[in-house]
């Protein structure tokens, strides 16, 4: 073999452990990312019992059940299906009925969605673009959720300078 052909196969041989090396990186990443799942495409995906995913949706008005020890039940709506969830803990404090939120856990047997950690949005126009898409998609938009005012917080004007006048 000449010094050519040497160089060339491990060349090759270097390239294909990189491949292999990459294959399994993505591989291994796959199964750790999560998106969130709407209430809607849980039947379409039949997610097996156990699995873990995220749930995203609206609180259904309405459904908020506060038991003892943290315990709380609730449902999620995308607008076409809705799916119960418990979970036992503190929730955040923007959660409430008719907001939006994202649920880590997973399904029982029974359609019972068992959530490990419930994150609610940070304020009132605040939505995760894939939610408000999910709910355009579904009917179920309402156009003062993109067009809402922008909060004056942190802004001055020269009225508000020392001095200034209203």
């Amino acid at each position: 073999m000449t010094r050519k052909q040497r160089r060339l196969t491990m060349i090759a041989g270097a390239l294909a452990v990189l491949a292999v090396a990459a294959a399994l990186v993505l591989n291994a990443m796959r199964s750790s990312i999560m998106f969130f799942t709407t209430p809607g495409k849980i039947a379409e995906q039949h997610i097996a019992p156990g699995t873990k995913f995220r749930l995203g949706g609206l609180v259904e008005k309405g459904s908020l059940v506060r038991g003892d020890q943290l315990k709380v039940n609730f449902e999620v709506t995308d607008g076409s299906a809705k799916v119960p969830v418990a979970f036992q803990g503190i929730l955040p404090d923007l959660f409430r009925e008719g907001q939006g939120v994202i649920s880590e856990g997973s399904l029982d047997s029974s359609g019972v969605f068992h959530a490990d950690t419930v994150l609610a949005k940070h304020d009132e126009t605040y939505m995760p673009k894939a939610v408000a898409d999910e709910l355009k998609k579904e009917g179920h938009w309402k156009d003062d959720y993109g067009n809402a005012s922008k909060s004056n917080y942190g802004k001055t004007s020269a009225a508000d300078a020392p001095g200034g006048v209203r």
